[in-house]
């Protein structure tokens, strides 16, 4: 069984769990339900921003733990202050040791998208993400068919979310695209193994249609790779281990973007 089997057989009997423990009426009763989101699409295209979108995270398969101890409303105050374009929080806590709470705790302290890094795969998750504040949720096309992909971001655009849809390959571009999707992410990582390379990105960026936002996800930690994606067309870059592993995560964002700027001034 793959880390990714794995994870979406735990994902599974969690979801029946939280249905139980607090049902979709509960969850629509949120301060955040009738709010409106703050669009990521728009702040990746702003010209005064980055791209990068700054990952809150405690642990991950590929790496283990990265912080025991973390203060999620000070790394993320630090992020944005930082020079972040936006913020991606884990809420798996099997085995990214994140949690829901820690999504409320960066949207209270912080006026900027939040990307809520889960593994969808049913339309509960799609509403306890809009309950804790999430203003776009990330779709796996490894985890989905393309019709359950289709389903999940049309609900997901009726609740006002933003949907991100993260590729591997040409041929889950070629089949899990939709017009719900906003920004189309190609992972770094391969999810069977957990090796990451940037490799990935610019082998595929041609393959996605330019009217989608396009970003790459993790294995980035240098300003000349982030230059060399934007030539190709990306206009984020998520970046969450390389920042965890440093004592002051925040403080590593600001090198990365005060170089990314020096860069290309």
């Amino acid at each position: 069984m793959s880390i990714l089997e794995k994870i979406l057989s735990v994902k599974i009997i969690e979801i029946e769990l939280n249905k139980a423990i607090k049902p979709v009426r509960l969850l629509e009763r949120s301060v955040y339900f009738n709010t409106d989101v703050v669009s990521m699409k728009k702040y990746l295209m702003r010209n005064d921003k980055v791209g990068i979108i700054a990952e809150i995270k405690r642990s991950s398969p590929s790496t283990g733990e990265l912080k025991y101890s973390l203060d999620v409303e000070k790394l993320s105050i630090g992020y944005m202050q930082a020079g972040a374009t936006a913020l991606s929080v884990l809420t798996d806590n099997e085995f990214f040791g994140g949690s829901n709470e820690n999504l409320k705790i960066a949207r209270k302290f912080n006026y900027c998208p939040i990307l809520r890094k889960d593994f969808t795969i049913d339309e509960y998750q799609v509403v306890e993400a809009k309950s804790i504040g999430a203003d776009c949720i990330l779709l796996i096309a490894a985890c989905l068919t393309p019709g359950k992909c289709k389903e999940l971001a049309a609900f997901a655009k009726k609740l006002g979310l933003e949907v991100l849809l993260e590729v591997h390959n040409k041929y889950e571009i070629d089949t899990h695209i939709n017009l719900h999707v906003d920004i189309v992410g190609v992972n770094n990582r391969n999810l069977n193994n957990f090796k990451t390379s940037i490799e990935n990105s610019i082998a595929i960026a041609e393959y996605i249609p330019a009217e989608f936002v396009k970003i790459s996800e993790s294995g980035i930690s240098e300003a000349d790779q982030i230059i060399k994606l934007g030539q190709l067309g990306f206009q984020g870059f998520l970046i969450g281990g390389y920042f965890m592993k440093h004592a002051r995560p925040a403080e590593a964002c600001k090198k990365l973007i005060g170089k990314l700027k020096t860069e290309l001034a």
